[in-house]
């Protein structure tokens, strides 16, 4: 993700950036832009076509058409939000959960517990790599200590890996429980971290694999070209040879609305504009290091 200032204008405004949807769409920009210089150059200077009712009825299509496409661009966009949104919500959510989950056993354990503290250290921020893995590839990495902590050996690289994770650690707070290190209350007070830990997990998924339907991504890139290559045949009349400006100029507004939110619809990738879930995996173990360390 981008860091930037937001109230910086002239860098916002005059920089171009690898997300820049003027460097994704210039071959389409110059292909329309020919394309209406074409059409313009047809009407006006070969066929030597002039306004009539036919071509103002067509204007007047496109006026109409053009009320449709916006309510149709604001509706993906904010839709495209949501999903980003709600995504950072989720990850800001887990945060705290394992912020909470590090106090709550740092003040159960005993101070002289070093491999249960250790093994609480390593193993919360463990479930947020593992989700930031499971999130963005097929696989997962783990971080093994088998040494201290056997059960870090045994996690199946081919499995879910955050349901590994988190039935570890409710493993292993059990067993404190059953050992007498911790009360049945204080067993009870973790329960809602240990939770929350599989309920981010789904919802991070739901956002991950319920994408856009097709059909209406599709219907949206297809409604733009059409209503972009029909513009010069009604607005040449009215404004000439400046429709090879116009023209692709209204696709590049179109388009790049479509290209934001398809490059936003799916937050846990590596686009400049997606959540960085990287670092805030490495400030939950940062956090979680300081608390019980």
């Amino acid at each position: 993700m981008i860091a930037y200032n937001p109230k910086d204008w002239f860098q916002s405004t005059f920089s171009l950036h690898r997300s820049d949807t003027a460097r994704k769409l210039f071959p389409l920009l110059l292909a329309i832009a020919i394309y209406s210089l074409a059409i313009a150059f047809w009407e006006l200077e070969y066929l030597n076509l002039s306004e009539n009712t036919t071509i103002r009825n067509i204007n007047i299509v496109h006026s109409l058409l053009g009320f449709a496409m916006s309510i149709l661009l604001v509706f993906r966009t904010n839709t495209a939000y949501d999903r980003w949104w709600e995504a950072r919500k989720q990850w800001g959510t887990l945060t705290n959960i394992s912020r909470t989950l590090a106090i709550k056993m740092n003040a159960y354990l005993n101070k002289e517990d070093k491999v249960n503290r250790n093994f609480y250290i390593k193993a919360i921020p463990l479930f947020a790599d593992t989700l930031f893995d499971h999130l963005r590839s097929n696989t997962t990495r783990f971080m093994l200590d088998e040494k201290e902590h056997p059960e870090f050996g045994s996690l199946n690289e081919q499995k879910h890996g955050p349901n590994q994770v988190a039935s570890m650690i409710f493993e292993r707070t059990n067993n404190l429980y059953k050992e007498g290190l911790i009360t049945g209350d204080q067993l009870i007070l973790v329960n809602d971290e240990l939770h929350s830990l599989t309920d981010i997990c789904g919802a991070c998924e739901r956002i991950k694999n319920t994408p856009i339907p097709m059909s209406y991504s599709s219907f949206i890139k297809k409604f733009i070209f059409i209503y972009v290559l029909t513009l010069p045949v009604g607005y040449v009349f009215s404004i000439g040879y400046f429709v090879i400006a116009a023209v692709p100029f209204i696709f590049y507004v179109m388009a790049s609305l479509e290209l934001i939110a398809e490059s936003i619809e799916d937050p846990f990738g590596t686009d400049p504009d997606d959540l960085p879930i990287e670092k805030l995996s490495n400030n939950i173990r940062k956090h979680v290091g300081e608390l019980i360390g």
